[in-house]
């Protein structure tokens, strides 16, 4: 059984407390494997947007009794029936507004993500989702939210995000039309080698983090078996990458020869043709053709820190300055390579500039290193 917030003797631990609410008929069908058990987290209940509210007001109402909730997970359906009230509510709260807003939706029922960001939700899951991803997902929220929020004490939140500028906007729609044009020819029979080496989708898509840490939809052409990132697990120890862990885990991975690498996957990455429906992504306004490399989510993790994490104030790019100076060097660091997507963070833009960077792309794009 799980404490009851509502009596006298609960007590506030050190363990990580979690918020369901909304959930009518238990969330135990929305969460799978979830560590009722554990130590490390306590969980209460709730259905009523006001004692939801109370409840996390009385973690937060008292010093000598404080302990930020760890995370806030609620139906959707609920929330959008009882008006967003309750994620105004902490959205508004100077403590509140800082613990992570997760929501849940039933297959089927398509999510308006806009309203959802408007309203202060972080994430939304539809269900079944498996407690590890949850867990891994709930622990990055917890170390990026506050710093978002607290560098919108100095200058608005909007502007943490990257405002493309007019120019850079049209060279990027400009560009990336151009190059869909001119190499659409090639997109037909690259899909079908593909798919003829290696069953399975062409079009590879992942979540990454970009400008703001903003996550989005990202595509290239699949060069991988299948499984790719379960695989992982056991070749950490061949990671370029090693230098620059954090807690151990080494920031960025890249592996000469990876194994993982389909015959057709070699060949389209050798020429940088795995890139190509990343187009697609700029064209959307998710990426410009010039910035830093979007991160998988578990790379972005590891950059939180005050001094790495000026990176993602710049717009997220196909090719950058890190692309063109030591792309897939052994011998670079994780720390040059954030080095590199700071200076271009920093720096004031120009069109000339990101023209030069996109004019000397093509001349790393015959690599002569195997990654």
């Amino acid at each position: 059984m799980h404490p009851n917030p509502h009596t006298s003797d609960y007590n506030l631990t050190t363990a990580k407390e979690l918020l369901f609410v909304g959930f009518e008929k238990g969330f135990d069908g929305n969460i799978s494997n979830f560590p009722h058990q554990s130590s490390e987290y306590q969980y209460a209940v709730e259905n009523n947007s006001f004692l939801a509210f109370l409840w996390l007001g009385k973690r937060v109402g008292e010093l000598a009794t404080y302990n930020l909730p760890y995370a806030v997970l609620c139906d959707l359906d609920w929330l959008i029936s009882n008006h967003y009230h309750l994620a105004q509510q902490m959205a508004a709260h100077p403590d509140l507004c800082s613990v992570p807003l997760v929501v849940f939706t039933q297959k089927g029922k398509p999510a308006n993500k806009t309203a959802l960001a408007a309203n202060g939700v972080d994430d939304c899951y539809t269900v079944p989702v498996d407690w590890q991803m949850l867990e891994n997902r709930l622990e990055f929220l917890n170390q990026f939210k506050p710093r978002v929020l607290e560098t919108s004490t100095r200058v608005k939140l909007e502007s943490f995000r990257f405002h493309i500028p007019l120019a850079k906007r049209i060279f990027d729609v400009v560009g990336a039309t151009l190059g869909i044009l001119l190499t659409a020819w090639v997109w037909l029979p690259v899909m079908v080698a593909i798919w003829i080496e290696s069953k399975g989708p062409a079009v590879y898509k992942s979540k990454r983090v970009g400008s703001g840490y903003q996550v989005f939809e990202f595509f290239k052409f699949r060069s991988m078996h299948l499984g790719a990132a379960e695989q992982l697990i056991g070749m950490h120890h061949l990671n370029q990458y090693q230098n620059g862990a954090v807690n151990g885990k080494p920031i960025f991975v890249k592996i000469a020869r990876d194994p993982r690498i389909t015959r057709v996957g070699r060949f389209i990455r050798k020429y940088s043709i795995d890139e190509l429906p990343q187009l697609v992504n700029v064209l959307r306004g998710d990426m410009s053709l010039v910035g830093n490399r979007p991160l998988p989510i578990y790379e972005a993790e590891a950059l939180t820190r005050d001094e790495w994490s000026a990176r993602f104030l710049a717009p997220a790019g196909i090719t950058g300055l890190w692309q063109i100076s030591k792309r897939g060097q052994p011998d670079m660091t994780a720390e040059e390579r954030i080095r590199l997507d700071i200076a271009y963070s920093q720096a004031k833009y120009s069109v000339l500039a990101d023209l030069k960077i996109a004019l000397k792309t093509f001349f790393v794009f015959v690599q002569k290193e195997d990654v």
